[in-house]
């Protein structure tokens, strides 16, 4: 094709029509330049085509990353349920004298089992993290979900700081009560190591630190509720968004 054209330019010089050699170098500019806008957005439809695929692929993980934080969330909150309710049986045995020895040792076995163990968050965030370190959160579209996928994870890191806090306000209290009363005597992987103890002995220990076991019990009840609290409150606007961004799949199907 350039030889063509090379021959047609070489043969108007040669006959001396300086007119219709200018007309054909314009026509030929004018193909060149019609044929690099055709290929720049032949490139431009591949471009867009490539970010509308990664922009699919990023929103289905965080759908399906966000659906598993919901059952994340229900799990965490039906343990930490499960603790406060030890912490309340161990504080209503105490406070009924006439709470069988025991049965009183029962209640301090599960509270030291599943009531005083400190809360803790975890929360699928892989995909928002590569979004947000490449640089690739401009992918999204939706700028409103977009605003509302960056204010979402920082509630992740806002609860993951508020538990932190409360943990760290329960265990200054909780070193000196494990060391006073040897709470480790109440650990299955532990308890062998302690002298045996009948069930009498042991019973009148609980009862003599009484209001030390329900204090440490209020504390663990009091992180855990508030633990509750706020994941209850995390798993609502999650589902919100779960919603949000299975309609935006769904539109751009």
């Amino acid at each position: 094709m350039i030889k063509l054209f090379r021959n047609i330019r070489q043969s108007l010089l040669t006959e001396g029509k300086p007119a219709r050699y200018l007309k054909y170098a314009l026509g030929e500019i004018v193909l060149v330049v019609i044929g690099i806008l055709i290929a720049l957005q032949i490139n431009n439809w591949n471009e867009a085509r490539k970010s509308a695929d990664q922009e699919m692929l990023y929103l289905s993980r965080l759908l399906s990353e966000n659906m598993s934080d919901v059952t994340t969330f229900e799990e965490y909150i039906r343990e930490l349920e499960k603790g406060n309710e030890t912490d309340i049986a161990l504080s209503e045995a105490l406070k009924d004298e006439s709470t069988p020895d025991l049965d009183l040792i029962q209640k301090a076995n599960d509270y030291f089992k599943y009531g005083s163990i400190f809360p803790i968050f975890t929360s699928s965030s892989s995909t928002f993290d590569d979004l947000s370190s490449t640089g690739n959160l401009k992918l999204l579209s939706n700028t409103k979900l977009r605003e509302n996928i960056v204010q979402h994870y920082a509630k992740h890191i806002q609860l993951k700081e508020r538990i932190k806090t409360g943990n760290d306000w329960a265990l200054i209290l909780d070193g000196p009560f494990t060391s006073t009363y040897h709470i480790m005597q109440f650990e299955p992987s532990t308890s062998f190591l302690f002298p045996k103890e009948n069930t009498t002995l042991l019973a009148q220990k609980i009862k003599a630190g009484k209001l030390d076991y329900i204090s440490n019990a209020a504390a663990h009840y009091w992180i855990n509720k508030d633990c509750i609290d706020q994941l209850q409150l995390l798993k609502s606007s999650t589902s919100d968004l779960i919603e949000k961004i299975a309609d935006e799949i769904h539109l751009k199907k």
